[in-house]
């Protein structure tokens, strides 16, 4: 435990902070998966809109500062990418 007081709001803090970031990320995460499974399936109106949805939530993370914005850059490209090779 903490012997000051300001370093155990510092390490509730932290605590709150974690659980946010890890369910932010979750969020991407499953976003990224629902993407896929669009792509896998041909569906291109279904992953049009879920890379939509991914977008905006990998930038609103990356303004967050939980993805540094070249991370979310790279996964943008990415799934961009993989969308038109299936346009194609």
């Amino acid at each position: 435990m903490p012997e000051q007081s300001s370093a155990a709001k510092r390490h509730r803090q932290s605590l709150n902070r974690r659980e946010r970031n890890r369910s932010v990320r979750s969020s991407v995460r499953t976003a990224n998966k629902r993407f896929i499974e669009a792509v896998s399936a041909k569906n291109i109106e279904e992953a049009r809109e879920r890379l939509y949805k991914f977008t905006k939530l990998i930038d609103t993370a990356a303004g967050k500062g939980i993805y540094t914005k070249n991370t979310a850059a790279r996964k943008k490209s990415r799934m961009q990418k993989l969308f038109n090779s299936l346009e194609q």
